[in-house]
């Protein structure tokens, strides 16, 4: 299983605000050869490390495609460049945010800019409550936990919340 993290709290040029920048970047997608199998819901939550940006529009998606992991780490980016992403500082603002979390059983330490599973994946409620969403059966490749075993652990200040369906 390929999974994929999503994430905005920027507007952007052409797009939208960050919701519709994300409906849009999913739309591109299949031009880019990652076919969409599965969206979860749109969250909205509080930036993660705790700052006064806005807060963001977060989703994860499973997704299939030909290419490995590096070549797809590399197509998300370009995505996101499309979309105006700059790269100048970490936990910045971001028009949008696309995050390769695991590549099927994959372990891979930092290579060409990529670590497998995602590095941060268990620290994370934005993306641990749509990976529930969408794979609840889904496990951790090294650790073998499930999103909701990692979720029960994550301490209760991360602000979540659900959205309403897409209009």
């Amino acid at each position: 299983m390929i999974l994929v993290a999503l994430g905005s709290n920027l507007e952007s040029a052409g797009f939208g605000g960050p919701r519709q920048t994300l409906e849009a970047a999913l739309d591109v997608m299949p031009s880019y050869g990652i076919a969409v199998i599965r969206k979860s819901s749109w969250y909205s939550s509080a930036p993660v490390p705790t700052s006064s940006q806005p807060w963001f529009v977060n989703g994860v998606i499973c997704v299939e495609t030909s290419v490995g992991p590096s070549d797809l780490l590399a197509k998300l980016h370009a995505i996101e460049e499309r979309f105006g992403r700059k790269r100048i500082r970490k936990n910045e603002c971001r028009t949008l945010d696309l995050d390769l979390l695991a590549f099927g059983e994959s372990r891979l330490a930092v290579q060409q800019g990529l670590m497998l599973p995602h590095p941060r994946i268990a620290e994370r409620a934005f993306v641990l409550q749509p990976i529930d969403e969408i794979a609840p059966a889904w496990r951790h490749p090294v650790t073998g936990e499930t999103a909701a075993d990692m979720l029960s652990r994550l301490p209760g200040q991360q602000r979540i919340r659900r959205l309403g369906t897409t209009s």
